[in-house]
């Protein structure tokens, strides 16, 4: 049957009604479906997404924010498999931006991540990139402290070169020896690497004495910020308290740009560096 051009602009219409629903009521209006964005090869970032801060439309919120910025890699801490994956589904369908991801799942939790009681959710560290990544390793921390920590590493291309990727989130911040033994555990990782990118929640400020093995292997993607730079405010604050716990290191590469988005979908604001290619 062929329909009039009206029934096909109607049938047109409640499809994309449809899809929109399907999306979720936190899908913003004039949003168009599979609007294609592409990648910027160079842009790695670091965010907490923060769950269970739960909330209706949360994982499609958390993807357009991605998607406004479209980082080649981007890491996720305290990341629930479910909703990376319907991060990366809306990524998809929406924006037209598909992204590999691997798992650095530390905890498995009904509380937290939902599921069957017998088989909860997966709860911990995630990378996406827009490119494929190789040689996985995922890491639990010798003493978690009140939870169960670890570190999620890569090697993937960004700005079209290979570089080992890694992704923590330490200790919580009334812990500051813990966090420190787990920082001696990454630090003698990314030690090896003449390349490498660390991203995650350190859940410490930057003169905090736990976090001097990394300053001594890398820095900030913040040229202003540093150990000593807390006290004079030069790094930019990433949580909703002002204080800087994310943090993109940088070990035999530079930064071109660095910049803090504050949003509504999480305590932690989505931390983003676009990098030299040389």
């Amino acid at each position: 049957m062929v329909l009039s051009r009206g029934a096909r602009w109607v049938a047109g219409t409640v499809t994309a009604v449809c899809l929109m629903l399907l999306l979720g009521s936190g899908a913003p209006s004039g949003v168009v479906p599979h609007a294609v964005v592409d990648a910027v090869p160079e842009r790695v970032g670091t965010w907490n997404i923060c769950n269970p801060c739960g909330g209706l439309g949360q994982d499609f919120g958390r993807a357009r924010e991605i998607a406004a910025r479209a980082p080649q890699v981007i890491g996720l801490q305290e990341a629930c498999v479910r909703d990376v994956e319907e991060i990366r589904r809306y990524l998809k369908e929406v924006y037209g931006l598909v992204y590999r991801v691997e798992y650095g799942s530390v905890l498995r939790s009904w509380n937290r991540c939902g599921g069957l009681p017998w088989r909860p959710g997966g709860f911990g560290q995630a990378i996406l990139s827009a490119a494929p990544m190789t040689d996985r390793v995922s890491v639990e921390y010798p003493d978690g402290g009140s939870e169960d920590r670890g570190y999620l590493a890569v090697t993937t291309l960004v700005g079209g070169r290979p570089v080992r990727v890694f992704n923590t989130h330490l200790a919580e911040r009334r812990q500051p020896q813990v966090r420190a033994g787990q920082v001696r555990v990454l630090a003698a990782e990314v030690a090896r690497h003449d390349r490498a990118i660390v991203l995650g929640d350190f859940n410490a400020v930057p003169d905090a004495p736990e976090l001097g093995p990394m300053w001594a292997l890398a820095a900030d993607a913040d040229p202003a910020c540093g150990p000593a730079a807390e006290g004079a405010g030069a790094c930019a604050p990433t949580t909703d308290w002002n204080s800087t716990f994310d943090y993109v290191f940088l070990r035999g590469i530079t930064p071109r740009t660095h910049r803090v988005h504050p949003g509504p979908y999480s305590d932690h604001h989505l931390l983003l560096t676009d990098l030299n290619r040389s």
